[in-house]
């Protein structure tokens, strides 16, 4: 079987290659490495320095013919969103056009799409469902539920077969201290550097966070489901900020600091979301508790 993974130098992409070639998969993957990583990429799969957006990308998916593509490389920091929207879009939206075009001219068994929480913006629910109207509050967020439709409607149009999932805050290891639920592993580049931890707001707002390998099962379950469908991959519980540093004091030998600072723009108060019909449709379910990836991620960092 061939996969195709844009993003596999990143944090989670590197994490999908890595489990897909253990399954004996042939793997390509593209990356311009903007964010990715060259030490993150996996011997055994190939490589192609390429932008998503560009015409080579396009032309690798019609020579490769990958039978799975799972779109993960996305500009995926907030705050940039918001400094930049047209590169936000640029990356986010016209590099996934780029690519589902190309799948016009060659059969693909599944596009699956990672999206994010961050399209339901601040949803006043406990626990956000698929079926919660979108409203981001975010240029990042905006640029994931545009491409959404625009998955869509190629599937509508050109029945391109696809999987959305829409992630959760996914953390561990590999994960740099930038980007979307970036805050654990800002809070550990902190420590290591022995400096004090930044609590945006006041530290009460939450987030439904996922370990990475959790997501990297969910993504090759889906591409193995043709179900046209919205998912959303996460632990349905909600931890806070303080409650992320209550964990880290446990962990960590050496007393540290933190301090309050104010609220980021577009950030969001809360989220969760319920995963039982991830559960349902594609027979998956999160295997790490929090504190179980949480131990994993800070062993990680060699602290």
């Amino acid at each position: 079987m061939k996969a195709l993974v844009t993003g596999g130098a990143g944090f989670i992409g590197s994490h999908l290659v890595d489990s897909l070639v253990a399954r004996g998969y042939s793997v390509h993957i593209v990356d311009n490495l903007s964010s990715g990583k060259g030490e993150y990429l996996n011997p055994s799969a190939t490589f192609h320095e390429l932008d998503i957006s560009s015409r080579d990308a396009h032309r690798l998916i019609i020579s490769e013919k990958p039978e799975y593509i799972f779109h993960l490389a996305a500009q995926a920091d907030v705050s940039r969103s918001t400094a930049c929207p047209l590169a936000d879009m640029q990356s986010n939206l016209a590099g996934t056009i780029n690519l589902l075009d190309a799948c016009r001219y060659t059969p693909v068994k599944n596009f699956v799409f990672s999206s994010t929480s961050a399209v339901y913006g601040n949803a006043h629910s406990e626990l956000i469902d698929e079926s919660h109207p979108p409203s981001p509050i975010s240029f990042y967020g905006l640029s994931k539920l545009t491409a959404e439709h625009y998955i869509k409607l190629y599937h509508d149009t050109f029945k391109i077969p696809y999987t959305i999932l829409r992630y959760g805050n996914v953390y561990g290891p590999r994960q740099t201290s930038k980007g979307e639920g970036g805050v654990i592993a800002v809070f550990l580049e902190k420590l290591k550097k022995q400096e004090p931890l930044k609590i945006n707001g006041d530290g009460l707002q939450t987030r439904d966070y996922i370990y990475v390998q959790d997501v990297v099962e969910a993504n090759i379950a889906a591409s193995l489901k043709e179900k046209h469908m919205t998912l959303q991959v996460s632990t349905g519980e909600k931890t806070s900020i303080l409650q992320i540093i209550d964990l880290l004091k446990k962990y960590h030998k050496d007393e540290f600091h933190s301090f309050h600072a104010s609220d980021r723009p577009g950030d969001i108060k809360h989220s969760c979301l319920d995963n039982t019909l991830s559960k349902q449709e594609l027979g998956w379910k999160p295997d790490y508790s929090f504190a179980k990836g949480m131990k994993e991620t800070y062993l990680s960092h060699s602290l």
